[in-house]
């Protein structure tokens, strides 16, 4: 799609990316506030030492571990891109729900916004979405 040209609305599109955004957000994070209620070790920011020695606990977990943070820099990277070239602003609290949150629910969330940027029908209305 060229820069300057609209996309039509596709509404079923921005609901499954709002729904792959909630499950993205849910299923994580119900094994970390339980982790967090259980060790104090919330949002596994607080002990970064035991969070790292639990994510590298055995080749397995490493492989995941390491592949996940090769995904999250290219979509970080991608999103920057993207957003800057659809007109989303405020793309830093997109980068805070991927510290925080990581990037199941983060990027669904972002690709709604996209969607809704795109959309000639139903333009942006959140002005935490648009472009100063």
């Amino acid at each position: 799609m060229e820069l300057g040209a609209k996309a039509s609305r596709r509404p079923g599109l921005e609901t499954l990316y709002l729904v792959l955004a909630v499950v993205g957000f849910l299923l994580p994070g119900v094994p970390m506030v339980i982790e967090s209620v259980e060790s104090g070790n919330i949002l596994f920011w607080t002990d970064p030492a035991r969070t790292t020695a639990e994510l590298f606990a055995n080749r397995t977990s490493t492989a995941f571990a390491l592949d996940l943070v090769a995904v999250v820099l290219v979509a970080a990277i991608w999103m920057a891109v993207e957003a800057r070239r659809v007109g989303i602003g405020a793309i830093w609290r997109f980068y805070v729900l991927l510290a925080l949150f990581g990037l199941g629910g983060t990027l669904p969330l972002f690709l709604w916004a996209r969607e809704r940027r795109l959309s000639t029908d139903h333009p942006m209305t959140s002005t935490a979405f648009r472009t100063p």
